[in-house]
């Protein structure tokens, strides 16, 4: 019974010591190993977007204005519906190219982490022998030994900056890959709508063609037409009939795309898009420049660039560092205090820098200079690319929008010289059914 009673807290107590371990193993491990962030998991644009950019190398030209005018809405849409950004959604969950680019983040989040354990102290040990050649081959010496960082000029820390710089590229990279996936969505989708209006327009043509033909052909019969009518009808028809086979292909080729991207059927998905995507887009504002992928892109290459040079300048600095080292010999004398089978022990300051490389030092800040200049012209490439895209889809909407205006007021000419066309034929019929 005294036993029973002894057991159960020797069990209750037995479970706070294995805690105590844990915790004590955690915190003995941060202060040997850097403890990793997770905040390359979240892009800061406030962060990504600090930055200025000199528009000075480029000569500014004439701002095209929105013309209040705008394309109206795809009418006649299946039951089955589904909004333009919901399509880019779905491409970004299962995209490769996406889960490659987080990927590719996530590894060289861990380069900053290698990078900072410059700051920890470093273990090493091994086992020699003796010299082979003498009395001494058959002496072993286990050594231990470890080197601690006390000051290096900022060379650790400026590892550290460029392995976080090349992370907010990666970061940046993320973006462009999701910026380009949805650019090629939206596009896929606006042609997959664009040739459904075309094929329809196809089909009234074709329509409206064999009408013509038919009026042609009684008009030819009545003796009030050439013969060469209907046959220049049919060629007509025939020709209309081709250029519908041609853009039923494009149509299904754009829907194979599509369905490539979002990894279902999309042939019989009616899209919607909103008549003020041009205005939502603010594509007639003045750019925000910083916050493009591309440019945070290029941007953060310049500051890996600046990271390296100054990694590369501070190399010419001394290193000072706190270093031990335990020795036991085993079969023999330690070499160090020349007893056999001795510990020896050692505390020591020690101050290492590299003074001369044949010139490998000033030729690495050169590299690294035109390194900086190479991603500062890439900035200055990369600006110049957007602005010449935005005042290209500026160019291109005010375009389509006076074709619009043309077009419709073409329409109305069609119209009434289709009226004008079928009189005579209404007069034949009308004597025809006088007599």
């Amino acid at each position: 019974m005294l036993l029973s009673t002894l057991h159960v807290p020797v069990v209750i107590y037995a479970a706070k010591p294995s805690e105590q371990y844990h915790t004590l193993k955690e915190n003995l491990s941060q202060l040997f190993v850097p403890k990793s962030s997770d905040d390359f998991k979240v892009a800061k644009m406030h962060k990504l977007s600090n930055f200025k950019l000199d528009r000075s190398i480029v000569q500014e030209f004439p701002t095209v204005q929105l013309n209040d005018n705008r394309a109206s809405s795809f009418s006649n849409l299946p039951s089955r519906t589904m909004t333009l950004q919901d399509a880019v959604k779905i491409a970004i969950q299962r995209s490769p190219d996406i889960s490659q680019s987080i990927a590719t983040l996530a590894g060289q989040n861990s380069g900053v982490d290698v990078a900072k354990a410059g700051y920890y102290p470093q273990l090493s040990g091994g086992i020699t022998t003796g010299d082979l050649s003498s009395g001494e081959r058959g002496r072993q010496l286990l050594t231990l030994s470890a080197t601690q960082m006390l000051y290096d000029f900022g060379k650790v820390k400026s590892g550290v900056d460029v392995e976080e710089a090349k992370v907010q590229v990666e970061q940046a990279n993320v973006l462009v890959s999701v910026d380009t996936l949805a650019l090629d969505v939206a596009q896929t989708i606006v042609n997959i709508q664009r040739y459904l209006q075309l094929n329809k327009i196809a089909e009234q043509q074709i329509a409206g063609i064999r009408r013509i033909q038919e009026i042609a052909n009684l008009r030819a019969n009545a003796g009030v037409a050439s013969q060469a009518d209907p046959i220049q009808a049919q060629s007509y028809l025939q020709a209309a009939q081709s250029a519908l086979i041609a853009q039923q292909s494009l149509l299904r080729q754009y829907q194979q795309h599509l369905r490539t991207l979002l990894g279902a059927d999309v042939s019989h998905t009616g899209w919607i898009i909103s008549d003020d995507l041009v205005k939502q887009s603010d594509l007639y504002g003045e750019p925000e420049f910083n916050t493009i992928p591309k440019m945070i892109a290029a941007q953060a290459g310049v500051e890996v660039a600046k990271a390296q040079k100054q990694q590369t300048r501070l190399t010419r600095y001394p290193t000072l560092a706190v270093k031990g080292s335990v020795s036991q010999a085993i079969n023999g004398k330690n070499p160090n205090n020349d007893k056999d089978d001795g510990l020896y022990s050692s505390v020591m300051l020690e101050a290492t820098s590299q003074f001369y490389q044949g010139g490998a030092t000033a030729s690495q800040v050169k590299m690294a200079s035109y390194a900086e200049e190479a991603a500062k012209a890439k900035v200055n490439s990369v600006y110049m690319d957007v602005l010449d895209q935005i005042r290209t889809s500026r160019e291109q909407i005010e375009n389509k929008q006076r074709q619009m205006q043309v077009l419709a007021s073409r329409q109305a000419t069609t119209v009434r010289t289709r009226e004008l066309y079928q009189e005579p034929l209404y007069t034949i019929k009308i004597d025809n059914s006088l007599k």
